[in-house]
């Protein structure tokens, strides 16, 4: 007969590997995906996490432009033309937070959990 410590340490070993996989599958850090809006319409959809290279994108209308930098986990607007500046000032967006605006624009720049089905994906 199997004494009560072995069954005690066997029951600790099984409990101790079942939170080990719970915490690898629920606590796993969810991809940040970083959508760009103009009036309201997403536009444009990057998940930051997937980003090897750092690239810009120019974003003009009858209103103005921006310049968006993307890099590994980060985004920001880094030009624009806009007589305030505040989207440039606002500096990068790598956690969840305050999005990017730029008003006379129109355009916002807000991390979500996951990609708008309608957006563009790189």
């Amino acid at each position: 007969m199997v004494k009560t410590r072995t069954w005690i340490i066997i029951f600790g070993v099984l409990l101790a590997v079942c939170v080990g996989v719970s915490v690898l599958v629920f606590c796993r850090p969810a991809g940040r995906v970083a959508n760009i809006y103009r009036d309201g319409q997403c536009i444009y959809s990057v998940d930051l996490s997937r980003v090897a290279e750092a690239y810009e994108m120019t974003f003009e209308d009858e209103r103005g432009s921006n310049v968006v930098r993307v890099e590994p986990g980060r985004i920001a607007v880094i030009r624009a033309d806009c007589p305030d500046q505040v989207c440039v000032h606002d500096g990068w967006l790598a956690d969840s937070g305050a999005p990017i605006v730029c008003l006379p624009h129109r355009l916002v720049i807000r991390l979500e959990k996951e990609a708008m089905a309608d957006g563009v994906a790189r």
